[in-house]
């Protein structure tokens, strides 16, 4: 059972080209549950920063630790999106006695040595949000209203290069003893573990996860946008669970 002293503090963090923003609508529902939660940005996505396209896999990872450690009174569960599963990963590779639970939205840990774009241009400095029609065919667009695309393009800041050339390395077995929960939305449940089984690349490594339980919530690939309230109360859930 969790009090108010011990229960965690939930860290959002967001996939490619988003910041702390993206998890705002997430906010507000989370809050009126009383959960101590906080979106963060991780280096190379903050537009301010006039070397951002220079940070890498360890900066971001070292900046999750880093919030990790400002509330160090309490466990932490790690709420990563889509392109955040990397750096997630080397948090949980290097430090998994500092998270209770990790929740993975539309996403999942990755495998030692992947890279996210290993094609990527040494020379290219960064990746911008691609046109709508091009992301729609990498990722679904599900309930996304004009307005959120519009808002989702004025925002977003584009992808540091080194962030996506970087190979993940992990050694640490530990990592997948950390309690874990797959939020399924632009796939179903049914159809990841079908691939889980089957060995695909994208979820081989959740084969390997000894805690694992999993929630349905149909919607696209951003569903702090299209399915905020549902988003927020799975991740309520799941952060509230001590098994």
């Amino acid at each position: 059972m969790t009090t108010p002293a011990t229960s965690p503090t939930i860290i959002l963090i967001a996939g490619h080209w988003l910041g702390a923003w993206a998890w705002d609508d997430v906010l507000e529902h989370l809050s009126t549950d009383h959960s101590r939660a906080i979106a963060m940005t991780l280096p190379g996505l903050d537009g301010d920063d006039s070397e951002r396209a220079a940070k890498t896999l360890d900066d971001q990872a070292d900046a999750i630790l880093g919030v990790i450690s400002q509330h160090g009174d309490r466990p932490a569960v790690l709420v990563a999106h889509s392109g955040a599963n990397a750096p997630v990963s080397l948090v949980l590779d290097r430090h998994p006695e500092l998270v209770h639970r990790v929740v993975w939205v539309d996403s999942g840990p990755v495998a030692a040595g992947s890279v996210f774009a290993p094609d990527f241009p040494d020379e290219a400095k960064e990746l911008p949000l691609p046109s709508f029609d091009v992301l729609a065919q990498q990722a679904s667009l599900e309930g996304l209203s004009p307005e959120v695309l519009e808002r989702f393009r004025a925002r977003a800041v584009p992808e540091p290069g080194p962030v996506l050339r970087q190979p993940v390395e992990l050694t640490n077995d530990a990592r997948r003893k950390v309690r874990t929960t797959l939020v399924c939305c632009s796939i179903s449940s049914e159809q990841v573990m079908e691939l889980v089984r089957a060995g695909h690349p994208m979820f081989a490594e959740v084969a390997n996860l000894e805690h694992l339980d999993v929630i349905d919530l149909p919607t696209g690939h951003w569903p702090m946008w299209s399915r905020p309230r549902d988003l927020a109360a799975a991740i309520q859930s799941a952060a509230s669970r001590t098994d």
